[in-house]
């Protein structure tokens, strides 16, 4: 009975695909719209007031994008949005296969999000360049700053030993400052909007503010060591943080190991786990606090960030 059930599921998903006429891109415009709504000219004001912040969701998604879009790979999005939408089926299938329906909620959200952990992880790399770069750009362009006194012409002194995508950044900013408009404030702020960073961001408001007193440019070198200090702290960190996550998974591997492990050890025990109420419940509990546990630990085992 529950393949024929499984049977009209699929057909049903199959038809719903054919009929609104979805695609990969389609799926991830939609998602996009979700998870990143149009901002009121009130919630703009409030976020640029510090008042409201944005979702946590929204900016690690954007953060994926960007970070795919901006190594040639902008299309693996699309791919894993579609990915996601296929595995949250999946997981649903999954959870009625095994007789468990309390499990339906956790495998399609565990499903769901493999592609995007997947992602993440990759573009790891990505994120650790940016810094490095970051902090190489910022200390270059700093140093020939406090020696002109002009910044547009420190940034067009060094960006020719600047590397993507820091590059392509400060490329922009010389494009604002001498082709659109000759206001050095306004081009730093949209400088500062480019890269999502407490340091960097700090640096951009220091060198807005030199533009009005260039007695403060000797608070911009304190401000760019701040970048190395993150940088060293990081990689001492580095090989704790990776044995705190390997425990971790080991820990998951014995707890969902123990299933199969208790249908040898007794089938009696293991039929209750599997095929009675309460032993559905408990499975279900379990997997919820996986979920949980490990999206706590991927947030505090990740690289420190400056905070102000």
């Amino acid at each position: 009975m529950i393949v024929f059930y499984l049977i009209g599921f699929l057909l049903l998903c199959a038809a719903t695909v054919i009929l609104l006429g979805l695609t990969p891109e389609s799926i991830t415009d939609d998602l996009m719209r979700f998870v990143s709504p149009k901002q009121t000219l009130r919630d703009k004001v409030l976020i640029a007031k510090g008042k409201k912040k944005s979702r946590r969701l929204t900016n690690e998604i954007l953060h994926i994008k960007d970070a795919l879009d901006a190594t040639g790979k902008g299309k693996q999005f699309t791919i894993a949005c579609a990915a996601s939408i296929l595995l949250l089926i999946v997981g649903c299938i999954v959870a009625v296969v095994i007789d468990n329906y309390f499990m339906i909620p956790v495998l399609a959200v565990a499903f769901a999000c493999m592609p995007f952990f997947y992602i993440k992880s990759t573009i790891a790399a990505y994120d650790r360049h940016v810094r490095e770069e970051m902090e190489t750009a910022l200390s270059i362009i700093t140093t020939s700053y406090i020696r002109s006194d002009d910044i547009l012409g420190a940034v067009q002194e060094n960006i020719v030993y600047l590397k993507p995508p820091v590059k392509g950044i400060f490329q922009s900013f010389v494009g604002d400052a001498m082709m659109i408009s000759s206001d050095l404030k306004t081009a730093l702020r949209n400088l500062k909007e480019k890269i999502s960073d407490s340091i960097y961001e700090e640096w951009c408001d220091t060198l807005i503010a030199c533009q009005d007193d260039r007695t403060l440019k000797d608070t911009l070198l304190p401000i760019v060591a701040k970048l190395t200090d993150v940088r060293i702290v990081n990689n001492e960190l580095k090989t704790m943080l990776g044995e705190v996550k390997k425990e971790y998974w080991m820990m998951v591997c014995l707890v969902v190991g123990n299933i199969p492990l208790l249908y040898m050890l007794n089938t009696a025990w293991f039929e209750a786990l599997m095929f009675s109420i309460p032993g559905k419940i408990v499975l279900a509990i379990c997997g919820v606090v996986i979920l949980i546990t490990a999206m706590f630990m991927m947030k505090y085992t990740k690289p420190i960030e400056y905070k102000k």
